[in-house]
């Protein structure tokens, strides 16, 4: 494996994983629509959550093949929506203040706008990795 397009890191997603019964690493390693399903059936009943700590490496590789790397840091982002998204901070490290403003002065669009981040945040840093 190419370590130069590592953009996603294994250890991220283990410790996503433990609360993975809401889809966390599953949105990190760019899975949303599997996320959003574990988010409501508390990872298909535990059942897909456990047998996920087994599938982590491969999605792992496969995130590293679909997004690309740049100046912005996957994890970096992550961490910054998952804890502060409420108030926009990861929409100002990825330099999109007016959205970042918005989000603080709103709290994330009232919520709204943190689950359309959870959706596309890798995409969204993909796109400003490839401008540069």
């Amino acid at each position: 494996m190419n370590r130069s397009n590592d953009t996603h890191l294994k250890s991220v997603g283990y410790l996503l994983w433990i609360f993975g019964f809401f889809g966390s690493h599953r949105f990190y390693y760019g899975k949303p629509v599997s996320g959003t399903i574990w988010f409501f059936t508390l990872g298909l009943l535990f059942i897909g959550w456990i047998v996920d700590l087994f599938l982590i490496p491969s999605m792992d590789r496969q995130a590293d093949l679909r997004f690309r790397t740049g100046p912005l840091n996957y994890t970096a982002a992550w961490v910054l929506l998952t804890f502060l998204g409420f108030f926009g901070i990861h929409r100002f490290y990825m330099g999109k203040w007016i959205s970042g403003i918005i989000y603080l002065l709103t709290g994330g669009i009232f919520g709204l706008g943190y689950l359309y981040d959870l959706w596309t945040l890798n995409r969204q840093v993909s796109e400003i990795n490839s401008r540069s």
